[in-house]
């Protein structure tokens, strides 16, 4: 797979923004500390892997009760 324009207006739109700048965003203060914000990132990410891993306990327990509690009747099977 190429890399680069190949109809006329690709070319035209990278003639048109080939000069064209950005801002750099190293320069600019957060008014958020990056350091904190992936701390409460982990925080929020192993709260829920706690509940995803208590949920399934949950559904394992749940699950044994009602195979416990089951109660299965006999039918008759009706011959045609």
């Amino acid at each position: 797979m190429s890399v680069g324009a190949r109809d006329y207006i690709d070319k035209l739109l990278v003639k048109k923004y080939a000069n064209e700048q950005v801002d750099n965003h190293t320069n600019v203060t957060s008014m958020v500390d990056p350091n904190k914000m992936l701390e409460t990132m982990n925080d929020i990410a192993s709260i829920q892997r706690n509940m995803f891993m208590l949920s399934q306990k949950l559904n394992m327990v749940c699950s044994a009760v009602n195979a416990k509690r089951a109660r299965y009747k006999e039918r008759e099977v009706v011959e045609q």
